[in-house]
């Protein structure tokens, strides 16, 4: 395999890490500053409050990062690659929910996630098709 070849896998797969932890502990860091940070009222100044709380406010530039890692990986990986083996983070959403905010997960859902993870594996055995720009 050339040296181009081997760098870009790593580059795929660097992104992909990316993508996923990005995604994770944004929509981790987002519920938790809604869930415990300032309340809603519905007036506009508690969306101002709730969307500088620091746990929101970390999220959304997490989830910005997510975003942008997933457009500049995608713009180099096939997405029939991309979409099941970032899927991972759902598996590790459902995780976090469930550890980290206490939120009840049912087993038809968990059973939805272990498919999830069975499906990444599938994908994961095979080679990402990926082209140089």
């Amino acid at each position: 395999m050339p040296t181009n070849s081997n760098a870009l896998v790593w580059k795929t797969r660097l992104f992909a890490a990316i993508v996923i932890v990005t995604n994770v502990t944004g929509n981790f860091a987002l519920s938790w500053g809604i869930k415990h940070g300032a309340a809603m009222d519905g007036s506009a100044w508690s969306f101002v409050r709730v969307v500088f709380d620091p746990w929101v406010f970390c999220g959304i530039l997490l989830l910005s990062g997510w975003v942008l890692s997933r457009m500049a990986l995608l713009s180099w990986a096939d997405l029939s690659y991309v979409i099941p083996v970032t899927s991972v983070g759902f598996v590790l959403n459902a995780v976090m929910g469930a550890a980290f905010l206490n939120e009840v997960i049912t087993p038809l859902r968990w059973l939805g996630t272990l498919c999830i993870v069975g499906g990444t594996v599938l994908v994961g055995l095979t080679a990402a098709k990926t082209e140089t720009s």
